[in-house]
């Protein structure tokens, strides 16, 4: 066959393979209308392990390598739990006939949010002084009318949410009222005066970005700040989907976010300007490549394409931040200096400690 030939006819299979993955996206929404008329979870691990043991003793009998076929069938299955989730989380329908008000809608979490609750069935407006957003109901100013909501989202920059929840708290509304913010030692004030007014309030920490689709594996962090009623609430937003749902205090989640947030975006923005300040030309070193620093680039770009007045809040306004920033500052001290001393044995002790720790933390996470 001619090489034009051959071309059609990579054109015509890929055609093809995009029909079964739509017929397979349409038999993951009637899967999920059965689980949902027989009360079965969402999620099958079993199922999940038999398809992906399936999928790979098939590929090496068609001559193909088992892990291609595992990380087809993974992105397959990870697309059709999204869909189930959805269908999921629109058919439990709480919030049908119930309002909703997203302060800072225009936000990328924000949007998030919106998107979100529009799903459950509510009739959610957008308060952003950044204008409308397509598809709902807009006010520039979120205090020029009332505020009847049976759910407030305070989806703002950390630097003004603060102002905002105390601002909340003179209008005592009487519907679930939560932030959003990543660190929560600065909101501490206007948190306290939503509590003092009676209105109930919570704050959510969601532990992922405003792209996710699926929530199956990721965390929602409630900060219970003495309305427990008002977390038990803020978790029912969540209680279709999939996310794990964990119940922390305020002092507690920063201290936690110190290293989970801030130690990780400190050791990317130390990588990329390690290298940006290396000498070493870009091109260069484009033409080199390992595991490592491929898997660690990649993670790196993601972070550097965030919002640097974001990653500088997380960084500044944590009270537990130092903390976290000066334990990376000691361990690369103490690496300097095993590796200037031709310590190996200490190096490897490092190791050693490191791989316990991680090891730990797996453990942990599976039980």
């Amino acid at each position: 066959m001619e090489l034009k030939e051959l071309r059609e006819r990579l054109t015509r299979l890929d055609g093809e393979l995009l029909a079964l993955i739509a017929e397979r996206q349409r038999l993951s929404e009637e899967v999920a209308r059965a689980k949902r008329a027989t009360g079965l979870p969402t999620r099958d691990f079993q199922r999940e392990r038999d398809v992906l043991l399936n999928a790979r003793s098939r590929a090496e009998s068609l001559g193909l390598a088992p892990a291609l076929a595992d990380n087809l069938l993974r992105l397959l299955i990870r697309s059709s739990l999204a869909t189930q989730e959805q269908a999921q989380v629109a058919a439990q329908g709480q919030g049908g006939g119930k309002r909703a008000l997203v302060i800072g809608g225009r936000g990328k979490m924000g949007r998030w949010f919106a998107e979100f609750l529009d799903s459950q069935g509510y009739d959610v407006e957008i308060a952003d002084p950044a204008g409308p957003l397509e598809g709902y109901t807009h006010r520039a100013d979120w205090q020029s009318d009332e505020l009847s909501h049976d759910v407030i989202v305070v989806a703002t920059p950390l630097g003004i949410t603060a102002a905002i929840l105390e601002q909340l708290a003179r209008h005592h509304p009487p519907g679930l009222v939560f932030d959003i913010g990543s660190l929560k030692t600065p909101l501490r004030a206007g948190l306290a005066a939503l509590v003092q007014a009676g209105v109930k309030v919570a704050s959510l920490h969601p532990m992922f970005g405003p792209d996710t689709d699926l929530l199956s594996g990721r965390h929602v962090i409630h900060v219970d700040v003495g309305r427990p009623d008002a977390v038990a609430e803020a978790q029912g937003l969540f209680a279709s989907t999939m996310a794990e749902q964990v119940i922390t205090t305020l002092d507690d989640h920063d201290r936690l976010i110190a290293y989970v947030l801030g130690l990780s975006h400190a050791i990317n923005i130390a990588f990329f300007t390690a290298l940006a300040e290396s000498g070493e030309a870009a091109p260069r070193l484009a033409r080199l490549s390992s595991t490592t620093f491929d898997a660690q680039l990649s993670v790196a770009t993601l972070v550097a394409a965030e919002s640097p007045a974001l990653y500088f809040e997380i960084q500044a306004l944590n009270q537990y931040g130092g903390e976290s920033l000066a334990a990376l500052a000691d361990a690369v001290r103490r690496l300097q200096e095993l590796v200037g001393g031709q310590d190996a044995a200490g190096f490897a002790r490092l190791m050693r400690r490191g791989q316990a720790y991680l090891q730990d933390r797996a453990a942990a996470r599976q039980n």
